[in-house]
């Protein structure tokens, strides 16, 4: 067993306990022949462990495994060994659950390899293993833009981590992760376009440019049959933007108009009345006009007023 060294590079133990002991992110020096077999109590450690006794990680963030890229890994590992080793918790009685690196483990069970080198580390939490999870692989930066977004809003979720907080331990700027979480507002099928990159991050970033889902998929069609480029949907977002403000001001003055309309009738009718009325109307022109009283004898008033108002008009 080979003890993990301290201070080497910004571990997985840094991430989440800055001044923790670090796990070395950069490829190891050691021959295999050199890696010891667990001893099933240490942690903390580089050892070898069995293939067969390794869980899944629950919490992984990867959703697409590319089976071409996964064949080169194994291609590479065969001519040059696991340069990388994985990194696992320890459960009981020499099982193990995985953190990170489960294409590398992906691409050992399919060579046939019986055992791997493993970091083995301590983690006591759920919180911790979520954030452990997630954080390394965001940091390896080959995840698809909806599968970090989705990892950043679980770190916020399920981690309790602000967004500030965030993009420090991803080493990105706040306002890239705020922009990123905002993809998972994207109707699904534009996010499995994103997933199958038929679209950029940069088209999908110009599609939250408006609201309108309808318009933000038939923009999408488009981008996918046309081949439009960013540029030109940020400019037909602009216009439709444009269009839509142009609209809502006319709208708005129209309502402005009626509604002043409504409230001179009001008027009007409050100071024949001699009590609170109000005057409805629907965008068809039909409407109702409501008048208040507030006892029998008021009532009783109002139909006095009606019948010298309808024997006047005869």
């Amino acid at each position: 067993m080979t003890k993990i060294k301290p201070g080497l590079g910004r571990g997985l133990g840094a991430l989440i306990n800055p001044g923790s002991r670090n796990i070395e992110d950069e490829p190891i020096a050691l021959s295999q022949t050199e890696i010891k077999k667990d001893d099933g109590n240490s942690v903390d450690i580089l050892a070898k462990i069995s293939l067969n006794n390794i869980s899944p990680n629950p919490y992984q963030p990867r959703s697409e495994f590319d089976q071409s890229s996964l064949d080169e890994l194994k291609k590479s590992i065969l001519q040059n060994g696991l340069i990388q080793p994985i990194t696992v918790r320890r459960l009981e009685n020499k099982h193990y659950e995985l953190i990170s690196g489960e294409r590398r483990l992906r691409a050992c069970k399919e060579i046939g390899y019986k055992e791997i080198p493993a970091y083995i580390i301590e983690v006591q939490t759920k919180e911790a293993m979520v954030a452990l999870s997630l954080i390394e692989n965001l940091q390896r930066e080959d995840l698809n833009p909806i599968e970090v977004a989705v990892s950043y809003k679980r770190l916020i979720e399920e981690c309790g981590l602000s967004q500030e907080e965030v993009a420090e331990k991803v080493g990105k700027e706040r306002s890239t992760v705020t922009n990123t979480i905002r993809l998972l507002k994207l109707p699904d099928k534009i996010q499995t376009g994103i997933i199958k990159n038929d679209i950029s991050a940069g088209h999908a970033r110009a599609l939250l440019g408006i609201s309108n889902q309808k318009f933000q998929i038939k923009l999408y069609d488009k981008i996918v049959s046309t081949g439009l480029s960013v540029r030109k949907v940020e400019e037909l977002v602009r216009k439709f933007v444009n269009k839509s403000e142009s609209t809502g001001k006319e709208a708005d003055r129209k309502s402005s108009t009626e509604t002043a309309s409504q409230k001179d009738i009001e008027s009007k009718l409050r100071n024949v009345l001699g009590t609170k009325v109000i005057c409805k109307q629907k965008k068809n022109g039909a409407g109702s006009i409501t008048i208040e009283f507030y006892s029998q004898d008021e009532l009783e008033r109002l139909f006095e007023l009606f019948d010298i108002i309808e024997k006047a008009n005869f």
